[in-house]
């Protein structure tokens, strides 16, 4: 993924970078992730216009497993080892679709 793209994750609703399929599957991570777990029908949708059904089971463990790891992670106090040192990693927002808001 660009660092342009990368940049504008945290407002992916209003950036003009993201083809329909990485918004939809953008729309489908937030709802994922939010708590609770509420993936409105409409977002499915969007996912079916690209996606068929062994390729959304198989983007729905894809994100599981990241949310999964990232709880698990947090709650035992567990800190990155540093192997992206000076990667690019942008931090959510507090917004609309950021970690509180979301």
């Amino acid at each position: 993924m660009s660092e342009e793209k990368l940049r504008a994750v945290s407002d992916y609703e209003s950036a003009t970078v993201f083809d329909d399929l990485e918004l939809a599957v953008l729309r489908y991570a937030d709802a994922m992730t939010a708590t609770p777990v509420e993936v409105p029908e409409s977002v499915f949708d969007g996912l079916r216009e690209h996606l068929d059904d062994v390729q959304i089971v198989e983007l729905t463990s894809a994100i599981a497993w990241e949310n999964y790891r990232a709880r698990f992670d947090h709650a035992l106090g567990i800190e990155a080892e540093g192997f992206s040192e000076g990667a690019y990693c942008p931090l959510p927002t507090n917004g609309p679709s950021g970690p509180e808001g979301g």
